[in-house]
């Protein structure tokens, strides 16, 4: 992207904060002070105050923030909820939360219970917390224009249902979610019904069922993140004009685990990003007109599945290193395009020396599309009898797809 988003995202809280009112005050809130408690300062507060919280833990329940307010934590100050309830709410326009320590909020799952929470509020900004053994970590529903900005948070669920996610955002618009670290939540990032945001350089690690989930969100993009180790990759559904730009998807294994899972998604990019020890890179169900480019899959069970029901994708320019399987589907019709992608099991020649192989490549084995069928045949993989029954496929194919083939296979890798 040719735009600044971190100058962006800095121009706009210095806009925030100077048009605040020149007669704005500071408040001062700590054991060295008038002021011990934060719901105090809030209290006695004005809009366009700010407040400045001493180190120290406060055990104040819910603090709601219900004006125009600036909370600054110095030295990490913890906001304790003791397992009962929501830390904070935030229910007011243009308010900046920072560096705070969030911790132990309530569990439930009628509530929804958050570290932080921004309830029907625009413009506010979470910066440079740390949010620690909460249901939900930052929540935000019908918020606009909102800032999510260099937070860690962590949790500790065993399972699903008993866990909330890490950063959760519903029915909201042009939200930015930059550079945080979450780890062991349901979800790491949740997006419901939310449009013209963008998810960049975030960390998600070891949560219990996706790194990011996409839910009915569109025109929304998400930019050099890593989602390693969770439960199933990530997930984009009833989705459409998404854009996802060089992103390392890295070590989802598990039954049904995948780096992308992609159903009922049209009209969106997939560029520039790794798909490292995955089950499956890419697994795609409904799919249309999707573009997929420039890519690395390398040493996946499948680099791609593609099932029957997609159409119009396109598989170009992209680097297979190492897969069990390059390409897997359901069906033998084959309305996609795979053409001009380095795929190191091939095997051809290129007599007139174009850098391009001379016959094509039919990334699809045989021995594939009967492990589609019969997932316990796998203990063959590596039997002769298999080897013999791909070799002959390739020769006279009669199982899989006919037009499931890369016409212009290159022969060296792409430089990505």
């Amino acid at each position: 992207m040719k735009v600044n988003l971190r100058y962006l995202a800095g121009c706009m809280l210095l806009v925030l904060l100077s048009s605040w009112q020149s007669n704005a005050r500071t408040l001062y809130v700590g054991k060295n002070h008038d002021i011990h408690e934060i719901k105090k300062a809030i209290l006695l507060a004005q809009a366009g105050d700010s407040i400045l919280v001493e180190k120290g833990v406060y055990k104040e329940g819910n603090i709601i923030v219900n004006k125009r307010l600036v909370l600054i934590g110095l030295q990490y100050p913890v906001l304790d909820g003791e397992g009962k309830t929501e830390i904070v709410t935030i229910q007011s326009d243009s308010c900046v939360i920072k560096g705070f320590k969030i911790q132990h909020s309530g569990y439930g799952t009628l509530e929804d219970p958050a570290g932080l929470k921004i309830m029907d509020a625009n413009y506010v900004s979470i910066l440079d917390n740390i949010v620690d053994d909460t249901f939900f970590g930052i929540y935000a529903q019908y918020a606009k224009h909102c800032i999510i900005k260099n937070n860690r948070l962590t949790s500790y669920g065993k399972e699903e249902q008993q866990i909330g996610n890490g950063i959760h955002c519903w029915k909201s618009d042009s939200l930015q979610i930059i550079g945080n670290t979450i780890r062991g939540h349901r979800d790491g990032i949740y997006f419901e019904f939310v449009t013209n945001s963008i998810i960049w350089l975030n960390y998600s690690e070891k949560n219990i069922r996706y790194g990011l989930h996409f839910m009915f969100s569109n025109s929304d993009a998400y930019i050099g993140n890593v989602f390693k180790n969770n439960g199933a990759g990530v997930a984009v559904m009833f989705t459409k004009d998404v854009k996802m730009f060089n992103n390392t998807f890295e070590q989802n294994w598990g039954d049904a685990a995948y780096g992308i899972l992609l159903k009922e998604i049209s009209d969106s990019y997939i560029e520039g990003n790794r798909f490292i020890e995955n089950t499956s890179g890419i697994y795609m169900e409904g799919a249309s007109r999707v573009n997929i480019s420039k890519n690395v899959f390398q040493q996946n069970g499948w680099a791609v599945k593609i099932q029957a029901s997609c159409m119009d994708v396109n598989l170009n320019h992209n680097n297979f290193f190492g897969n069990t399987f390059d390409v897997g589907t359901n069906g033998t019709l084959v309305l996609n395009n795979f053409n001009s992608n380095y795929w190191d099991k091939y095997e051809g020649y290129d007599i007139d020396r174009n850098r391009i192989g001379d016959i094509a490549y039919r990334p699809i084995s045989m021995f594939s599309m009967i492990v589609e069928k019969i997932p316990s045949v796998m203990i063959l993989f590596r039997s002769i009898m298999v080897t013999l029954l791909d070799k002959t496929e390739k020769l006279l194919p009669s199982i899989t797809p006919e037009n499931l083939k890369d016409d212009t296979p290159l022969m060296k890798p792409l430089q990505l």
